[in-house]
This record gives C-alpha cells, sequence and structure tokens, in this order.
C-alpha cells in the first residue's frame, strides 16, 4: 500500500537533518536507529505504513551487503510515497534514497575520518598511545566473543573438530607470519566451496 505524499522542499530538508542526527547516535550501526526512525517516519510524518517500514527493513536485512542498506529502502520508499501523480516514481525514489543515505552516512563518516586523521598526525602522545593500547584487548575480546558466540549456535560441537583445528591454525598463521588475512579467507571459501570443510 502506498501512500500520496506532497513533501515540499521543507520537508526533505527535515528528513535529511533528521537521519544526520540519528547517524551520530547510530553506536552499533544504523539499525540501532530503526526505532526512531519508525516514531519519526510512520508516528510522526506519516511518510511510511507500517507495512512499508517492516518491509524495508526485513528485505535489507536478508539481503547481502552493508546493514545500513535499509535506509536505503526507507528513502526510496519515502520517495514512492511522495511521486503520487506529480512526476516519475524512481526520480523521487532516487531522491529519498539520497536524502537518507548522505544524511546516514554523512556526519559518522566525517566524523571517522576527522578522527582517524588527528589520530594518526598526533599518534606519539601519550593519550592516543593509551587509548590504541587499550582499545586493542577490547576489539579482540569482542571479536573471540563474536566468534564464540556464532560457533556455539551449532549443536553438534564434538563432530565440528576440524573447523576448530583450522581456526586455530588460521589465528596462528596471522599472528605469527605476514600472511594476509584475506588470503586466508579466501583460501577459506574455496576449500568450503569444494565441500572439503
Amino acid at each position: 500500500m502506498n501512500l500520496h505524499l506532497t513533501l515540499t522542499s521543507a520537508d526533505w530538508l527535515a528528513l535529511f537533518v533528521h537521519f544526520m542526527s540519528l547517524s551520530l547516535l547510530a553506536i552499533g550501526g544504523a539499525i540501532t536507529t530503526a526505532p526512531d526512525m519508525h516514531r519519526y517516519l510512520v508516528g510522526e510524518q506519516h511518510w511510511l505504513s507500517d507495512a512499508q517500514f517492516t518491509s524495508s527493513v526485513a528485505l535489507a536485512q536478508a539481503s547481502p551487503g552493508p546493514n545500513v542498506l535499509f535506509v536505503a529502502l526507507l528513502g526510496w520508499n519515502v520517495g514512492l510515497n511522495a511521486a503520487g501523480a506529480t512526476g516519475p516514481a524512481w526520480v523521487y525514489g532516487g531522491l529519498g534514497v539520497l536524502v537518507t543515505m548522505v544524511g546516514i552516512m554523512l556526519p559518522s563518516t566525517t566524523l571517522t575520518f576527522a578522527a582517524a586523521r588527528w589520530g594518526h598526525q598526533n599518534r606519539e602522545l601519550r593519550a592516543v598511545r593509551a587509548f590504541k593500547q587499550g582499545m586493542a584487548p577490547i576489539v579482540i575480546a569482542l571479536l573471540i566473543a563474536t566468534g564464540w558466540i556464532l560457533a556455539a549456535s551449532n549443536a553438534d560441537q564434538a563432530s565440528q573438530w576440524p573447523l576448530w583445528l583450522l581456526t586455530a591454525i588460521n589465528a596462528l598463521l596471522v599472528w605469527r607470519t605476514r600472511v594476509h588475512l584475506l588470503w586466508l579467507l579466501g583460501a577459506g571459501g574455496v576449500l568450503g566451496w569444494l565441500g572439503w570443510i
């Protein structure tokens, strides 16, 4: 069910600004701001129906690619609803994608770029070195915890000993050699494709 809306340039600007503000709150990814997107797009502005919102999120999460794809689909649907009878739907859909994606990506990307650049330029400062040294074990622990959770979801752990052994060998190779991780991932993909693991 498409809604028929008339969005002014002020409405498009408000959508852009709202997604810019959500960008800075998206700790853990854009999906963490989905409840506020729903509140704004469905509840407050009525630019999307509840079904359009949930369908956009479900379709994007089921698709391969970055987690942020659902924002593009939300923008696309807002644009389609705004097209109504006033013009080609794909133009308005594209405008919706542009407004929402640039809004959600620009602030966080700019902040990340500026912080990384500042950190690289000031890498000799004690605070920067302490931050990097303090974050390294946290990042490693989070990666191990993620791997553990994904591995624990398999009920038959005993029969998976070859995968555990392969994981340990890869971890040692990455740690002790200069073999790039992408080569190991590619080799794992080929072995999986051949059905050997």
